[in-house]
């Protein structure tokens, strides 16, 4: 009996989820016609996963819009629990929550962080807490809560456009992220697009984005070097040692006398650098074993060793400028703004430093050494040269005249 009551309940439970999902595709095919065409085409549709599963059932009829539930990454995991568990450990679901911790993003203008048309456009795949969520849909600001749709789009949400490199192309490209740029021409992309518009064969090897950074799909996104290549053991060698606790002080982690500050732990919870030596070399060896089918594992590690060493001079450029301009304050020929917390140049203030020097060291750092070390680890050459470290060179040379010029004049 037991067993005929339950198949009677799924029974009733199948069609009364399709009636519902009827109702919403006869209205909304009016309404948004092209968002029905995208559910249709999607897994979801095929496999009879309704609106209401993700939208809820509160929203029935023109006038009450304001009861359809936005869904979140918790919405996803109902289904795609593994997936959502992986992200959740992984670089993308510290996204939202690195944005807040910068400085800037807090004067910028709130349509291009909390509305989402600048760094928050990006940023939204991070996870967001119950506070967050609240407080921005008070501010108007109630759509991109999911995170998972920053890759899957809405409302296919399509396992294949997701594992197709241009899905990370919106994001990962531009001023301080070019990796599409590299990728897309460096002899690992321009192959994976060639096998694409058919020239070369379906069977042609040719890694992806995923392929390097989502092994075997695991959705744990992390790089060993994270995104600012700053990390903890500092170096044996003591010139990269002095020079990253100067690149650290300029981050404002470290205080001018290499103390640690209150920011260190806002980078610990975004988790944008690895603080110990296993968290890196974890990162590491996954990658190196990634390499290592197509390459052999000697070739891997030395192609790796030269981005590591690539970090280590542009640090040395890097930290040279830092301390003309952390001079300028010593001397007391700069004031501290009442923004900083130390007399000391801050390089997370971005794009709003005080002064055109300091606006060129944050281009330095941002851009310019960015390209230098990202360039060498995609296999794209003209970033790592022309677009990354001759312009670090220029900027040294330039932020020494500034600095001479500011003397003269003070």
């Amino acid at each position: 009996m037991s067993v005929i009551v339950a198949c009677i309940t799924a029974f009733l439970l199948f069609f009364s989820g399709n009636a519902y999902a009827a109702d919403c595709v006869k209205c909304h095919t009016d309404v948004n016609k092209n968002i029905v065409k995208d559910w249709q085409m999607s897994k979801h549709s095929e496999n009879d996963v309704s609106c209401e599963d993700c939208h809820g059932d509160g929203h029935t009829k023109a006038d009450d819009s304001h009861k359809t539930l936005i869904p979140t990454p918790e919405t996803c995991a109902d289904c795609h629990e593994d997936q959502v568990n992986q992200f959740s450990k992984g670089k993308h679901a510290m996204a939202w929550a690195a944005l807040k911790s910068m400085p800037t993003t807090h004067g910028a203008p709130g349509e291009l962080i909390d509305g989402m048309k600048g760094c928050g456009g990006c940023h939204k795949i991070g996870l967001k807490s119950d506070e967050d969520i609240k407080q921005l849909k008070a501010d108007g600001h109630g759509y991109g809560l999911a995170s998972c749709d920053a890759c899957h789009t809405r409302h296919t949400f399509s396992l294949k456009e997701a594992r197709q490199p241009q899905a990370c192309q919106t994001c990962h490209m531009g001023f301080d992220h070019p990796q599409w740029e590299m990728y897309s021409s460096s002899k690992h992309g321009v192959r994976y697009l060639l096998k694409q518009n058919g020239t070369l064969p379906e069977e042609t090897i040719a890694p992806t984005c995923q392929t390097c950074h989502m092994q075997e799909g695991n959705h744990e996104v992390r790089t060993a070097w994270g995104f600012l290549a700053v990390r903890l053991p500092m170096p044996e060698d003591p010139e990269w040692a002095a020079d990253r606790a100067t690149i650290l002080m300029a981050l404002g982690v470290l205080d001018p006398e290499g103390k640690p500050t209150a920011r260190l732990e806002v980078v610990k919870a975004a988790d944008v650098a690895r603080l110990d030596q296993e968290s890196w070399q974890k990162e590491r060896d996954k990658m190196v074993n990634t390499c290592s089918d197509c390459h052999s594992e000697k070739f891997a590690i030395g192609e790796l060793e030269k981005g590591d060493q690539m970090i280590r001079k542009a640090d040395h450029l890097m930290a040279e400028a830092i301390n003309v301009v952390a001079d300028l304050y010593k001397d007391k020929i700069l004031e501290k703004p009442e923004s900083y917390a130390y007399p000391f140049p801050d390089l997370l203030t971005f794009h709003d430093a005080p002064r055109p020097i300091e606006q060129r060291l944050h281009k330095m750092f941002l851009k310019h050494r960015m390209r230098t070390f990202q360039g060498t680890f995609h296999a794209s050459p003209d970033y790592a040269l022309w677009y990354g470290w001759a312009e670090m060179v220029q900027d040294v040379s330039d932020i020494k005249e500034a600095a001479l010029v500011i003397r003269e004049r003070s």
